[in-house]
């Protein structure tokens, strides 16, 4: 089964278009959990355990770990393992260089840590992003639209009639297909969602900025329709307790979101 439809169906299966984002912080963590990075894991394992029915994917924000050298490359590898095959793997790491380095990033993501989906930064053109794409069966999530403010600085610059990242995903489409690539549309910008979906219908959608960035959840769902998406929430779910009972918080608070998107087939 390739990601497009492992995504689809554990939607499906779970009635939810949730994902959670491990965007974890060993600052941030509860007062209880030593303020080491084992406890990245420790938190991290039971995150997911009390989520993972109300959601249908995992984002793991790969710089979170990355700082802290082998240590944090041990723990990432072991999150994901922990997530496994049974749930949806989205590896945030915006990967994007020239050909033979954007091929051995996507063995790292795929091959090794075993991710089903990837952020990628297409910057650099199309033989920056076609090593990602030859693996057929993986999603990879272009950036098109970003939620942080600063993606007004070139995503909006207009030529041609039209703003960067509209060109960016009228060119892409050119380069793969449903099955393997998306685009990351930030939930800030639901005026912007309502017409990239006429521009790509069918491909999956990485939404950010719900919970902390504070986007407008009906003006979201109303602007995507009924078309693919994924709906990533980080801090507003992993920090949703900070006492002993974070897990319980956190599962809340998933649920919170997952009945708030809703889910139509």
């Amino acid at each position: 089964m390739n990601s497009f439809n492992k995504l689809s169906q554990l939607q499906a299966d779970k009635s939810s278009l949730l994902c959670v984002g491990l965007d974890s912080d060993i600052n941030k963590l509860p007062a209880h959990f030593p303020k080491e990075i084992n406890s990245l894991l420790k938190f991290n394992m039971e995150i997911i355990s009390s989520t993972e029915k109300y959601a249908s994917a995992f984002k793991i924000n790969f710089a979170f770990y990355e700082q802290y050298g082998s240590e944090g490359f041990d723990i990432l590898k072991k999150t994901i393992d922990f997530i496994g095959k049974r749930n949806f793997i989205i590896a945030d790491s915006k990967r994007g260089d020239i050909g033979n380095t954007s091929a051995a990033y996507a063995a790292s993501c795929f091959d090794y840590f075993g991710a089903d989906a990837i952020t990628v930064a297409p910057y650099m053109g199309y033989d920056s992003v076609e090593p990602f794409l030859k693996y057929k069966d993986k999603l990879t999530f272009v950036l098109a639209l970003t939620s942080n403010p600063g993606s007004s600085d070139f995503q909006r610059l207009e030529f041609a009639g039209k703003p960067l990242y509209k060109h960016v995903i009228e060119k892409c489409l050119g380069w793969g297909d449903t099955d393997n690539l998306g685009f990351v549309t930030g939930a800030t910008h639901p005026g912007d969602i309502k017409g990239i979906r006429d521009i790509a219908p069918n491909h999956f959608l990485l939404i950010p900025g719900v919970g902390t960035q504070g986007a407008n959840i009906s003006e979201l769902l109303e602007a995507n329709g009924n078309h693919p998406c994924t709906i990533n929430v980080s801090r507003d779910i992993i920090y949703a307790g900070s006492g002993t009972d974070f897990a319980e918080k956190a599962a809340d608070k998933a649920k919170y979101y997952k009945d708030a998107f809703g889910f139509k087939m």
